[in-house]
């Protein structure tokens, strides 16, 4: 390695370290708080900048990279309403424990501290939300705090990282040496703690297995795959991790998020031993904290987490075991089997996990649960599908199976908009494989006009907007808890499918089912960026709840 110093500016000294730590791409929006950092990335010809439309749409993408890869996706934005409009995807990013750096064109140092223009202090702004928040002053210092923030990242619980860059830091000339690359630090599973585990194993005669959160790679996935078939255990999968076990694997018993089978949540509830291994078992997974007992669950609970802090927030565990998922898969793939025979119990739940997967009858001409069969049944295993938030969301959680690691992204907190953007950043990473983002009209316009980016960057994703009119998700609360007394739910939309051609892509519209395998089959043939429109029925509430019905249930719990 290459540690001689060097003399130039502080742009350059950056762009040196990000493309020594293994930097393919950035995804950003320019800014002249930046503009030594933009000097440096000229002449990087082994670094991709994706120019995004809003620096929302930029963060979303660097997270989308982060999970695809398990490094740090690298977004730039610059000062004040840049780095506040990016604080939506470091927030997801924190939340779905995704490595990300997001790195900040700030004030000059002259000026701090007088509220000059567009001036944050970051390190308030991200305290809450970011592993490590820091501004650099002094650019020779720049290798050390790259250094630092990679290691920061992608370490323990993996996170988003905020490095604010002074402007003239960046233009100053300095001396400075390289680092050298990060190498990832893992914990792993102590041999005690390994043998209670396999005591416990062997005593359960209904154990449920959770797995989820960061820091997982394909390996791990199938370490995990040779376990629950030599221990004979059921899996589920934690909010929208459900790509990360075969779902036609024999031991896969679903996703337990939104909409978790009735059954699932039945035997995660009569379980005599859960092993959680790295979700954090938040409100989401444990439908609003009554799947499980607080503090203390009346069924042994072994929580495998890479952060200590987190083991006992919400749940005292029995077992509470600080590792890295890469080296409790690996420990968990040699633990050898002591159990009495499981197999009723594993094909219980997978076959109650199959018939919650047959497709369900919704009002209106499309029918979201039959486009889902189709797609499954004609798109190959390795298809990426994005999706943000809203109830159009539950027919992808619940009609499609994941079979490959990493073939599903979405946000576990809840973001709407994140469908498209992640969908860019999957097809850029990785542009021989088919990537379909699902929205809903109102996901859709929160970010939606980063299919212009799309189209620049020749990133030929298809876009599904499942259009009903209406925040579908906020009216269904309104409808359950206000019945009849809706406000600022309703949508006035564009044509989604000419929004589509004005920017240089494909766009159909769909009104009818039979219509879309037809439509589906065009966008793929046009070679470009495509929004197919389904036009759905407002009654289509979820795959098995009315507009109506819900309303009519809210009345009579209010005794109207």
């Amino acid at each position: 390695m290459d540690h001689s110093s060097k003399v130039c500016h502080g742009g350059r000294v950056l762009v040196d370290q990000l493309a020594l730590h293994g930097v393919d791409t950035i995804y950003g929006v320019p800014g002249e708080s930046f503009l030594a950092a933009l000097d440096g990335l000229h002449d990087a010809r082994s670094i991709r900048f994706v120019n995004a439309r809003q620096e929302g749409g930029a963060a979303i993408m660097a997270d989308a990279y982060g999970k695809l890869t398990g490094k740090p996706g690298i977004c730039f934005v610059t000062r004040g309403p840049g780095a506040t409009n990016a604080s939506a995807g470091v927030h997801i990013a924190y939340q779905d424990s995704t490595p990300m750096i997001l790195l900040i064109g700030q004030v000059g140092l002259d000026m701090i501290e007088r509220e000059a223009f567009q001036e944050v202090d970051y390190r308030r702004m991200f305290g809450q939300m970011a592993k490590w928040v820091a501004q650099i002053d002094d650019a020779s210092r720049i290798p050390e705090y790259v250094s630092r923030a990679f290691y920061t990242a992608t370490s323990g619980r993996p996170g988003p990282v905020v490095l604010a860059l002074p402007e003239d830091m960046l233009s100053a000339t300095v001396t400075a040496e390289n680092a050298r690359p990060v190498r990832a630090v893992e914990s792993g599973p102590t041999p005690e703690a390994l043998d209670e585990l396999s005591e416990m194993l062997a005593k359960a005669e209904r154990p449920v297995c959770i797995v989820g959160g960061g820091g997982w790679s394909d390996q791990t996935r199938a370490c995990f795959e040779v376990f629950a078939t030599a221990h004979q255990v059921p899996v589920g999968a934690s909010f929208r991790c459900q790509d990360y076990f075969n779902n036609d694997h024999p031991n896969y018993a679903g996703h337990v998020g939104i909409g978790v089978s009735p059954n699932l949540a039945e035997r995660i509830r009569e379980s005599d031993l859960l092993l959680v291994a790295g979700a954090r078992l938040g409100e989401m997974t444990t439908s609003g904290y009554s799947l499980i007992d607080i503090p203390a669950p009346k069924q042994p609970l072994v929580h495998v987490y890479p952060h200590p802090e987190e083991l006992g927030r919400v749940y005292a565990p029995t077992l509470g075991i600080v590792s890295g998922m890469g080296a409790f898969g690996r420990a968990l793939r040699n633990l050898v089997p002591r159990n009495a025979p499981r197999e009723a119990l594993v094909a219980d739940a997978h076959a109650d996990f199959a018939a919650y997967s047959q497709p369900t009858q919704s009002p209106g001409n499309v029918q979201m649960a039959e486009i889902m069969q189709h797609l499954r049944q004609t798109l190959p295993d390795d298809t990426i599908i994005t999706n943000g938030a809203g109830n159009y969301a539950v027919w992808v959680h619940r009609f499609w199976q994941y079979r490959q690691y990493r073939t599903g992204l979405a946000p576990t907190s809840g973001s709407m908009g994140y469908g498209v953007p992640a969908a860019i950043a999957a097809k850029i990473h990785n542009p021989d494989r088919t990537v379909i983002a699902f929205a809903g009209d109102g996901c859709f316009q929160m970010t939606g006009l980063e299919f212009a980016t799309a189209v620049q960057e020749k990133a030929a994703i298809i876009v599904l907007v499942v259009n009903n009119g209406m925040y579908a998700t906020i009216r269904m609360h309104q409808e359950r808890h206000y019945p009849g007394r809706t406000l600022g739910t309703d949508l006035i939309n564009p044509d989604f499918a000419a929004l589509a051609r004005a920017c240089g892509g494909f766009g159909a519209t769909v009104e009818h089912t039979e219509r879309f395998a037809d439509a589906f089959a065009e966008a793929r043939a046009s070679g470009l960026p495509s929004i197919i429109e389904l036009r759905t029925d407002p009654e289509a509430l979820t795959p098995v709840a009315t507009l109506s019905e819900t309303r009519n249930q809210g009345m009579a719990r209010k005794g109207g």
